[in-house]
């Protein structure tokens, strides 16, 4: 018994048949890129970072800034350790943007050189990674404020003047008996100003930078309490730490899991447990075995039929024309005397052909009729089709 299991096609795609599947997804990655880069385009003149003195969006500083200077405090924006340090003077005030993107030999280096410079340090929400060595005597209280308007609370000229601000972030806890303990929430400060051990200088803890921001600093007394703590100098420097800043390189006392955020460990343990129960959800049941009558009966046309529209789904016309092809020469090889097994080489099938029929003497039709290469579209095929049960009826003919 033949079977078309030796039908010689490949059930790889072919790269025309890839690309009509994926052109649809190829061209949205290609809309979406397109899109993106169109818009970094567009903004990349004039967005920048929250906290930025340049930028005029709702998380930037420009406001005050340009409150500052009609003041005569000028604003320099500097983003290495080494401007940074530099810049720490008497008649300066730094303002440390982000100070919790410094590696622990960055903060020493800036501890070393603002510690005895006679200016004044504004840390805006340092953490507990930073906050401790920054600020010596100075601790981040875990538990953050749930209120954002707070009331001073405290002697600090500044904040007396200023009133209600919004401060509310980062608690702290000091140690420093001299230290001014501001906009206290729940028992615990959110400003607190360490004098320095020397000099006139001083460092600002601020426990969150909401009186910093464009569409903030005309709220409440967040206009007044910003403009006092960072113009009681004549120079402003604000410093952007920036991860391309050669002093990052530490010489290598940190680990890679020292350059993880804290909490990276339990990030991860929630994305397995939701890994395993979305596993869990998606997994086959397992139930009682199903009884099922063997084998299924399917009528041929249906087959026909089915075979023939995943052929036109995939515009398979080479394997269509070639089944086609297969199964004539399959059933033509016994009426002219040709063995089955030799049905399907030219050699033994087309003399035989052309000495039974008449109207196809010609042997180079027979042969790209039973072993031509594949139609070009679905008329091409729709024609060979024609063409081969053409030929099955007239070698039938008696």
């Amino acid at each position: 018994m033949t079977t078309e299991a030796t039908l010689p096609t490949s059930t790889s795609p072919t790269a025309g048949q890839v690309w009509t599947r994926a052109r649809g997804v190829a061209l949205g990655v290609v809309i979406l890129l397109v899109g993106a880069i169109a818009i970094a385009v567009i903004n990349s003149g004039t967005r920048r970072g929250g906290l930025d003195p340049r930028s005029a969006d709702p998380r930037g500083s420009r406001a005050v800034a340009t409150l500052l200077a009609d003041r005569g405090v000028s604003t320099r924006v500097v983003t290495t350790l080494a401007e940074a340090s530099s810049a720490a003077d008497a008649d300066t005030t730094l303002l440390i943007a982000a100070p919790d993107l410094l590696t622990d030999h960055q903060q020493d280096q800036l501890h070393a050189a603002t510690a005895t410079s006679g200016g004044r340090t504004v840390l805006v929400a340092p953490g507990g990674p930073s906050v401790g060595t920054l600020a010596p005597g100075v601790t981040a209280d875990p538990a953050l404020s749930f209120h954002s308007k707070l009331s001073p609370d405290c002697d600090l000229p500044a904040a007396q003047r200023a009133g209600t601000a919004d401060t509310g972030g980062f608690r702290y806890d000091t140690t420093a008996t001299d230290a001014d303990a501001c906009y206290p929430s729940d028992g615990l400060p959110t400003l607190v100003r360490v004098p320095a051990v020397t000099g006139n200088g001083d460092t600002v803890v601020l426990g969150a930078p909401d009186i910093l921001y464009n569409d903030r600093l005309d709220e409440y007394g967040n206009a007044s309490l910003a403009l006092q703590l960072l113009g009681s100098r004549p120079h402003l420097v604000w410093y952007l730490p920036s991860l391309s800043d050669d002093t990052r390189i530490d010489s290598g006392e940190r680990s890679f899991f020292d350059l993880l955020p804290s909490g990276w460990l339990w990030g991860t343990l929630q994305l397995f447990f939701a890994a395993v129960l979305a596993a869990f959800w998606r997994a086959r049941r397992f139930g009682p075995l199903v009884a099922e009558h063997l084998p299924v009966a399917i009528r041929a046309s249906e087959t026909v039929e089915g075979r023939a529209r995943l052929y036109r789904k995939t515009n398979s016309r080479d394997r269509a024309a070639g089944a086609l092809r297969f199964t004539t020469r399959t059933r033509l090889a016994p009426l002219v005397g040709v063995p089955v097994t030799q049905a399907h080489a030219p050699e033994s099938l087309l003399p035989a052909l052309s000495a039974q029929l008449q109207n196809h003497s010609d042997g180079q039709a027979l042969h790209a009729l039973l072993f031509g290469p594949p139609p070009g579209d679905d008329a091409a095929l729709i024609s060979l089709a024609d063409q081969l049960d053409a030929l099955e009826r007239e070698v039938r003919r008696p």
